[in-house]
């Protein structure tokens, strides 16, 4: 029966920064929560193992394992199907035998389409695939476009929409040949975890955090990269030796150079905590905090990056200091418990959060209107809002 709402990532790894496939995680996981036959599917990544006597039967869904659902931070609703990925598939020459070809010549006409009512996806050649099997496509694209795209795709009434998260970039693919009444842009999500309030694991995290006489604790999470700002914090929280910074996320190596960035420059108020796990527990280390830092440097990614974390820290009713960066501004005149402050100044960001600790002390039940105003940003309503854009017919079943 054709009833599954199939969304496809190229890569699930398990890894830390792997924001794009968080981000395919929990758009399938919302899915499921709101009521669809929501299934993830991607490869294998154990490909040069494996039954070959696989490929004749490749879909079956299953239950996440338990350390999937800690690293993603799932419910029980989200199905799985990982495609088998045998030899010779991607271990020999020859095109026939490439993983993209078994992928979207014969997994995904043979066999998925047999249950697949609607696809999402990133993967542009999985969306190809898609529409000239005459399968429904959501097609998401967080990057701007550098190539044009097929008329016989875009143009098609089975490619139904095409998802960005700000406007440069659905701008981009306008001017690549995707026609404007097909292209969106809407906010990332976050997670429901992040409305259950914990004092006690906040406390516990505090206690453990807190130390050389400081009793403020400012929390940055996300990814580790330059542009993101993670050097303007570092810098300054050297303005600020009386408060203690925590940062998470990040790369192995990349946690290890800016821990070793910070000793050069005789910084011991920052801790990196690196990725945490279950991912669960960032909901009560952001509700510890007192200050949550949004650090951003200026410059094109600035003008189209759209940061989960954004929501997760409105959804942890934990005042935030926010970098002023466009995709952010229109959030500048909401009601937020919040200071806002320029990008690439640590001396700026230092005062930013000096202002915050004044202003917004820290309370144990959260800033109701942080919370109340984050409500409308879930993984969940974000859904409902890129189904709105299908054509009735072709939205899959809410089945529970």
């Amino acid at each position: 029966m054709k009833n599954k709402y199939i969304f496809f990532s190229r890569t699930i790894s398990l890894k830390p920064d792997t924001a794009h496939e968080i981000h395919d995680v929990l758009c399938a996981n919302a899915a499921a929560n709101i009521g669809y036959s929501s299934v993830l599917v991607y490869p294998d990544s154990q490909r040069s193992s494996g039954n070959p006597l696989g490929l004749f039967s490749p879909f079956h869904l299953r239950q996440p394992d338990q350390k999937f659902i800690e690293f993603y931070d799932v419910q029980d609703k989200l199905k799985i199907a990982t495609l088998p990925m045998p030899w010779p598939i991607d271990c020999i020459g020859g095109k026939l035998t490439t993983a993209n070809t078994v992928l979207t010549r014969y997994y995904l006409p043979i066999h998925l389409s047999l249950h697949t009512k609607l696809v999402h996806t990133r993967d542009w050649n999985f969306v190809k695939a898609a529409v000239k099997n005459h399968i429904p496509t959501i097609y998401e694209r967080h990057y701007f476009q550098e190539e044009k795209f097929a008329p016989e795709i875009v143009n098609s009434p089975f490619f139904q929409i095409a998802i960005t998260q700000s406007e440069p970039i659905r701008q981009s693919l306008i001017e690549q040949g995707m026609p404007p009444d097909k292209v969106v842009w809407l906010h990332n999500g976050f997670e429901q975890s992040f409305l259950l309030r914990q004092p006690e694991k906040a406390q516990e995290w505090r206690k453990e955090l807190l130390g050389n006489g400081r009793q403020y604790l400012v929390v940055y999470s996300g990814a580790l990269y330059p542009f993101k700002g993670i050097n303007v914090l570092i810098d300054a929280a050297k303005e600020l030796p009386h408060i203690q910074f925590v940062i998470t996320g990040g790369k192995e190596e990349q946690v290890t150079a800016y821990q070793q960035l910070a000793r050069e420059k005789q910084i011991d108020n920052v801790k990196f905590l690196g990725w945490i796990l279950p991912r669960q527990r960032l909901v009560s280390l952001f509700q510890a905090a007192d200050i949550l830092a949004h650090p951003h440097c200026s410059g094109k990614s600035a003008n189209f990056t759209n940061p989960v974390k954004f929501f997760q820290y409105m959804a942890s009713g934990t005042p935030i200091v926010i970098t002023e960066i466009p995709p952010l501004m229109l959030f500048k005149d909401l009601p937020l418990s919040a200071v806002w402050c320029e990008p690439d100044h640590p001396k700026k960001l230092a005062k930013s959060i000096e202002q915050a600790l004044e202003i917004y002390p820290r309370k144990i039940e959260g800033y109701v209107n942080n919370i109340e105003l984050a409500k409308q940003f879930s993984w969940e309503n974000r859904a409902d809002k890129i189904l709105s854009y299908v054509d009735e017919p072709l939205r899959p079943p809410i089945i529970g």
